[in-house]
């Protein structure tokens, strides 16, 4: 029997430290701890099908609540029932004692009655977070709209003197390493802006490829 531990946090960005602490805590080796920085929306993630793999009948499965794991209900009670009963691995939830499928083998009826009451209740509020979390994302960006804030890359536009620094290049006169470095613009937003120039002056659309 082995024990594994699984983490999870919903972006690269947020720290995952106290999640492993507690791992670490109950002595699970390092290489048996298994961290994702995905959204918990479904199962679909690289860290946890792994794991998935490795885990053996009998073996022993941490998480250290029941959003870490996932939050979709639907997801999230599917995902136990395959892993405890298809698998036959024992889960613990660290944050709620009661969820500990280890308790089921004493033969406690009413407790396991109660976990499995439990465990629909919090996989509810898991699905339930998520999609306020959402909903107060969708309108923090709607406020910020009808405010002016602008999302995504800014656009890159093209110097005053775009015309006359094709006209250098078309001619010979400059590199395309130096057109892009007196344009600032990458080589494919130098190609659409071109494109656009060209277009608003009413010239031919072919164009010159580069030849570093």
């Amino acid at each position: 029997m082995k024990t594994y531990g699984y983490v999870r946090v919903s972006a690269k960005d947020q720290n995952e430290d106290r999640q492993i602490i507690t791992m670490q805590k109950l002595k699970i080796p390092d290489e048996q701890i298994f961290i994702d920085k995905q959204s918990g929306k479904d199962f679909n993630r690289t860290k946890y099908l792994v794991l998935m793999e490795q885990l053996q009948r009998g073996d022993l499965l941490y998480i250290l609540s029941i959003d870490r794991l996932g939050r979709n209900y639907t997801e999230i009670l599917n995902q136990w029932r395959i892993l405890t009963q298809e698998k036959g691995v024992d889960i613990v939830v660290i944050d709620m004692p009661m969820l500990d499928t280890r308790k089921k083998h004493e033969g406690d009826l009413m407790g396991m009655v109660i976990a499995d009451v439990v465990l629909q209740l919090l996989s509810f509020v898991a699905q339930k977070e998520y999609e306020n979390i959402h909903h107060r994302q969708a309108m923090g960006i709607k406020v910020a709209r009808e405010k002016g804030v602008k999302f995504g890359r800014p656009i890159k536009t093209p110097p005053e003197n775009f015309d006359y620094i094709v006209k250098q290049w078309e001619q010979g006169k400059s590199s395309f390493l130096e057109v892009l470095e007196q344009t600032g613009l990458t080589e494919a937003t130098f190609y659409r802006r071109l494109r656009e120039f060209r277009l608003v002056k009413g010239k031919k659309t072919t164009i010159k490829k580069c030849t570093f």
